[in-house]
């Protein structure tokens, strides 16, 4: 029983707080890249339809 680490409750809070961190950094990264990706989507098509519109 001397082996089982006991937590307390400020303990488990501050765990839960950084899990949801990581959480919310990893959601706003994941956005700010496919904002980036679709950005640079419509750039191409944009481009690629005014060459096609000058022949």
């Amino acid at each position: 029983m001397d082996s089982i680490t006991h937590f307390s409750f400020i303990d488990l809070l501050v765990l839960a707080a950084v899990a949801l961190l990581l959480v919310v950094t990893g959601g706003i990264a994941y956005l700010t890249f496919a904002e980036w990706r679709d950005r640079r989507r419509l750039d191409q098509d944009k481009r690629d339809r005014q060459g096609q519109q000058r022949r």
